[in-house]
């Protein structure tokens, strides 16, 4: 409206991130800037949609994962009605935020509910204490426990055959990595079978502004100066810039594991909207992977900002039903 007054321009990002860098490096985050929730794993009243349970991964690495099933999925285990599987990688700048918060834990139950779907939300460890690759490195090794772990939901109601790799804004980043590792290394992870990605509003980056980032410099939610914060803390410390290829993409013309992509017939759909710094970022990767012959499709809307979804859980709502068309779609015809 006319007659607001617009924010001030965010101009020390440490304080808006609410961390402190310690001169050990490591950070001191306020841990209270969003609530947590636990899971939950039983409901004799039945009146919880969804289910969840945590469960450790790596117990040295303090890595686990918060698993979601929808109710419905107890009243048929039969191998023909297995559910899709999702691995999801939540948003943080790599730097903050965990997967039993509330916004990954509400966004997640609706996502497994409206697929439906299995959901394995992966919590993995955050930078800069343990700086990049150390967050694909624990999301590829979640993927090996999936198909080896005999919990019982995954066991009985996940279809590990029809699994997609989805994350957001950071988290995005994480599942285009992971799904470039793991394109090479197929057979590794068999009976777990990847068909696809879904990268939503997904964290790129580069030495030089895109013209969206430009465009909103003073952008509320998170701007450049932000996400450059961000990429100090997260990637390795020997001398590279945001024209490393886990910032920037588009780098020596892009990943080789693209066209082992290509050549496994997976879909990638990649969301965004024009009120995100990062849409340039995003679309380029659209371009870059169809320049690659993958099969990626682009779902871009006017307006919004970045992490919208997780504040407006009807806005989440209307992105799982992409989510849904996109992987009932890629579900071979019998």
């Amino acid at each position: 409206m006319s007659g607001q007054t617009p924010p001030a321009p965010i101009t020390d990002p440490f304080e808006y991130l609410q961390v402190v860098l310690n001169p050990d490096g490591t950070l001191t985050r306020n841990f209270n800037s969003f609530p947590c929730v636990p899971p939950k794993p039983n409901d004799p009243q039945g009146l919880t949609p969804v289910l969840s349970k945590d469960v450790p991964i790596n117990p040295s690495n303090n890595t686990w994962a918060r698993i979601f099933l929808p109710r419905e999925a107890l009243d048929s285990s039969s191998l023909a009605n297995k559910l899709p599987l999702v691995a999801y990688y939540h948003g943080g700048g790599f730097i903050l935020l965990s997967a039993d918060m509330v916004l990954f834990h509400d966004s997640c139950s609706d996502l497994a509910k409206t697929v439906p779907a299995i959901v394995v939300s992966v919590d993995y460890r955050l930078a800069p204490e343990h700086r990049l690759p150390a967050a694909y490195d624990d999301a590829v090794e979640a993927l090996h426990w999936i198909k080896t772990t005999q919990e019982e939901w995954l066991r009985d109601y996940a279809d590990l055959s029809n699994c997609f790799l989805m994350g957001s804004s950071a988290g995005g980043n994480i599942a285009y990595h992971v799904g470039l590792r793991s394109a090479g290394v197929v057979h590794e992870l068999e009976p777990l079978k990847i068909k696809g990605l879904i990268l939503h509003q997904p964290f790129f980056g580069g030495s030089q502004r895109s013209a969206s980032e430009l465009r909103l410099m003073n952008d509320p939610v998170l701007p450049p100066i932000v996400s450059d914060v961000m990429w100090d803390l997260s990637l390795p410390i020997n001398g590279v810039d945001r024209d490393h290829e886990y910032c920037n993409p588009k780098v020596d013309g892009g990943s080789k594991d693209l066209e082992k992509m290509k050549s496994l017939g997976w879909k990638v759909l990649v969301n965004g909207c024009d009120g995100d710094p990062l849409i340039d970022r995003q679309m380029e990767v659209v371009k870059l992977m169809e320049g690659k012959g993958v099969h990626v499709v682009g779902n871009f809307r006017v307006a919004g900002f970045h992490g919208e979804e997780y504040f407006d859980l009807s806005k989440a709502h209307v992105m799982h039903m992409v989510v849904k068309d996109f992987i009932t779609s890629s579900k071979p015809i019998a």
